[in-house]
């Protein structure tokens, strides 16, 4: 894979978890989100920010993979948590990278795991601090010695 591409995939990864977490917070129907993503969002400018293009196929997969196997992921999940954590404790933005990371994981077995880890870990920092980060490398790591 190409710089570019990585780019790329590291937008799609970015954006998957922001539309996840609109799911979780107002419902939207998943076609609705997608369409917004497509054409507003992705590769897009708001408010002289620009969006670096995405692989839109790529996330498609990982918000459709999501959604489509939320309690398989969920209850992996769970099995990682410490003893007396639940996912409802989690911040919601940090489960839906939880999730997203533990969809390519299981699904993407073209993507390898340490590609996984390190981008959902980059992907924290954007809302997290060090130790939130360094929760996201623990929890994928362990998915991945189960899934992979």
């Amino acid at each position: 894979m190409n710089a570019i591409s990585g780019k790329a995939r590291a937008a799609s990864r970015l954006a998957a978890v922001q539309a996840l977490y609109q799911v979780d917070m107002e419902k939207t129907a998943l076609h609705l989100l997608l369409d917004e993503f497509h054409q507003h969002r992705l590769g897009a400018e708001i408010e002289d920010v620009e969006y670096l293009k995405a692989d839109v196929a790529f996330f498609d997969d990982v918000v459709k993979g999501v959604d489509a196997r939320r309690n398989e992921i969920d209850l992996l999940l769970s099995a990682k948590l410490a003893k007396g954590w639940s996912l409802a404790r989690l911040d919601k933005t940090m489960l839906q990278i939880l999730r997203a990371g533990s969809y390519e994981l299981l699904a993407r077995k073209d993507v390898p795991v340490a590609t996984v880890i390190t981008e959902y870990v980059d992907v924290a920092h954007a809302f997290f601090e060090e130790r939130e980060a360094k929760f996201v490398n623990g929890v994928l790591d362990a998915v991945a010695k189960d899934v992979r």
